[in-house]
């Protein structure tokens, strides 16, 4: 998809003219059918939802409002991008949950599965605390892995090459509050 941001849009991205890839009914859509699809893979045990900080926080309050059974959040913050546009392949885990893990069911949700080297450290991470189950909704995939990550589970769309924002994706931390996915061209 592309269109041309209208004048309110184009403002609230700073005056950049960002190429919207997907749009906010593309996505809400698109996370409607996740929740549908999240609720039906989870019929009975804990479930414990970790929202990855910062990036999946807008994503994550609109999946959760449509998974429908009882869950439980909490978040993971690491961080390997800094103010750069590309992946600096160093996962620093800022905050790891308190909760014990054990013998709940644990559904991870990402914003965008970029270089694959945060989720693969946090898999590790999280196995090692014996969850029943251990899976991963993200929102984009841009699918850079030559191997999937086996707990991928959900992804809302493929993304294409690009450097996207809005929608809780970021750039030095600016866009993220934009209610579409842009390129940030």
């Amino acid at each position: 998809m592309s269109s041309v941001l209208s004048p309110e849009m184009r403002r609230r991205a700073g005056g950049r003219d960002l190429q919207i890839v997907f749009d906010e009914q593309m996505i809400a859509a698109r996370v409607k059918e996740l929740g549908a699809e999240i609720t039906a893979a989870y019929p009975d045990g804990e479930v414990l939802v970790l929202g990855l900080l910062k990036g999946s926080f807008i994503f994550l309050s609109d999946l959760v409002r449509q998974i429908n059974r009882p869950i439980h959040l909490d978040f993971l913050v690491a961080s390997s991008y800094g103010n750069g546009t590309v992946s600096s392949g160093e996962v620093r885990l800022l905050y790891s949950p308190e909760t014990p893990l054990e013998g709940k069911h644990i559904l991870v949700v990402e914003d965008i599965i970029d270089s694959g080297r945060t989720m693969q450290r946090l898999m590790t991470l999280l196995a090692d605390r014996h969850p029943a189950s251990l899976a991963v909704c993200a929102l984009l995939d841009k699918k850079l892995l030559p191997e999937p990550i086996p707990q991928l589970r959900w992804v809302g769309f493929t993304a294409p090459p690009a450097f996207l924002v809005g929608y809780g994706l970021d750039h030095a931390e600016d866009y993220r509050h934009l209610p579409f996915i842009g390129d940030l061209l």
